[in-house]
């Protein structure tokens, strides 16, 4: 009764879930066991949502990161 379809489409995890196991993934401490229930689990537009938003926070740190680091050889 179920089609293919209907799976993909009945994925009912949050986007809080869906954060947490991107960020987990870009720290690279992500166990396989894990990523494969995400892979069945997770909601492929929270998934792409939520890694645009990581990958643009870590850029701006490591922006950040680096531009303090100018500051701070420049000053001495």
């Amino acid at each position: 009764m179920n089609s293919p379809e209907k799976k993909t489409l009945d994925r009912k995890t949050s986007f809080g879930a869906t954060s947490k196991a991107i960020f987990w993934s870009f720290m690279g401490i992500r166990k396989s066991r894990d990523s494969k229930q995400d892979a069945e689990r997770l909601n492929p537009f929270h998934v792409l949502i939520a890694a645009l938003i990581g990958a643009a926070l870590f850029i701006t740190a490591l922006i950040m990161v680096a531009k303090l680091a100018i500051k701070i050889v420049s000053a001495h």
